[in-house]
């Protein structure tokens, strides 16, 4: 249903703490699940510090760059992820980022095929929060935030992280404006640490807000450096009920941006139906010699007799075929004959009349000879 890329900037804003935040308490139907995705080119930081280094590093960002390079991005995904839901469930994944900075080189390529893998698990029943750090929606990096839903922008709400984070929305904006889905994505969740109230933030930076979060530093550091995250304090805790809230706003606002920008559907183009059809006079079919009689039809073309216009059928009516007359019998077998006559005697019986042609070829005129055949002065000299 949604893709929510998290962005922060100077002055350590909370990005991590608020998009894992919201992995814990983001809203689920059944069936359906959300993933954590730490693509921070910096370097993720929940292995260390919300699961204390529990789990070793050997999952995360880092493999799916070898296999991409393999074509096998969208299988590897799956083997990369960790359970974070209380009751291990499997409802709420992580995919642990990088270990090293330096390792952000070898992902230039895999952005782009990571974010349409990201996008096509909507389908599968999940839901993505993208975890982009402070320098993640620019560079190489930044077609995670053009491809998301919604760009959540994690703020403190004092004059030092203000005036950081202008410019960096401003170009964020520009950018999501001409290479994204729209500058209307980016939103604010701030966190209450400065004396400049939400409506007044929000007017300075020219954006909308999700929500307020409350300054809340013991819970945020377990978010943070480690703690247990299934203890009823934490859970009912005043920073993670504002989440939930957020969490609400946020999925619904993904949800209006996806039916807005989705494209319309072709519009079906309506078949004309037969009765539709335009109404052609009628005219009486004639009758073939020994064919059927088919009755009035519809004429193709206007009324002409029939000796000057042959009848036209419509396509689901075949006209009459006229009945096939028998093919003539072949000329009876005649023995070969010789000439001249041998000793003047006269033609062989079987020759002595002329048989008779079929009535379907015509009777064969007797044309003059050029030059007298040869052998007939001899013979005639003999008689």
């Amino acid at each position: 249903m949604a893709v929510v890329a998290v962005v922060g900037g100077p002055g350590a804003p909370g990005a991590t703490t608020t998009a894992l935040a919201l992995l814990l308490s983001w809203p689920l139907r059944p069936g359906r699940r959300v993933l954590l995705a730490e693509c921070d080119p910096d370097g993720g930081a929940v292995l260390a510090g919300a699961l204390e280094g529990r789990i070793e590093a050997v999952y995360g960002l880092r493999n799916l760059a070898v296999a991409d390079r393999r074509g096998l991005l969208a299988q590897s995904v799956w083997e990369q992820l960790i359970d974070l839901s209380p009751d291990g469930a499997g409802d709420r994944l992580l995919l642990p980022g990088l270990t090293d900075p330096a390792q952000a080189s070898g992902l230039a390529y895999t952005w782009e095929p990571l974010a349409e893998t990201f996008r096509g698990l909507d389908p599968q029943g999940y839901d993505v929060i993208l975890d982009l750090g402070r320098s993640g929606a620019s560079g190489p990096g930044a077609v995670l935030a053009r491809r998301a839903d919604v760009v959540v922008a994690a703020v403190r709400t004092t004059l030092r992280g203000l005036s950081a984070a202008r410019p960096r929305l401003a170009a964020l904006r520009d950018d999501l404006e001409a290479a994204g889905s729209g500058s209307d994505a980016v939103g604010l969740l701030p966190v209450a640490e400065g004396p400049y109230p939400l409506a007044e933030a929000a007017r300075e930076l020219g954006l909308p807000a999700f929500g307020l979060l409350p300054y809340a530093p013991r819970t945020a550091r377990v978010l943070s450096d480690g703690g247990d995250t299934a203890d009823r304090r934490f859970v009912r805790s005043e920073l993670m009920r504002t989440v939930r809230t957020a969490a609400d706003v946020i999925q619904q606002a993904a949800a209006g941006r996806r039916a807005r920008l989705a494209p319309e559907p072709p519009p079906e183009q309506a078949q004309p139906r037969p009765e539709a059809l335009p109404q052609q006079p009628y005219r009486p079919t004639p009758r073939t010699p020994g064919g059927p009689v088919l009755g009035p039809v519809h004429a193709q073309q206007p009324w002409a007799p029939a000796a000057e216009q042959p009848p036209a059928y419509p396509q689901h009516i075949a006209p009459p075929v006229a009945p096939q007359q028998p093919a003539p019998a072949p000329f009876p077998p005649q023995a070969p004959a010789s000439w001249p006559p041998a000793n003047g005697q006269p033609y062989p019986s079987a020759h002595a009349q002329p048989q008779p042609y079929p009535a379907a070829y015509a009777q064969p005129q007797p044309q003059p000879y050029a030059q007298p055949l040869p052998g007939a002065g001899e013979v005639l000299r003999a008689r």
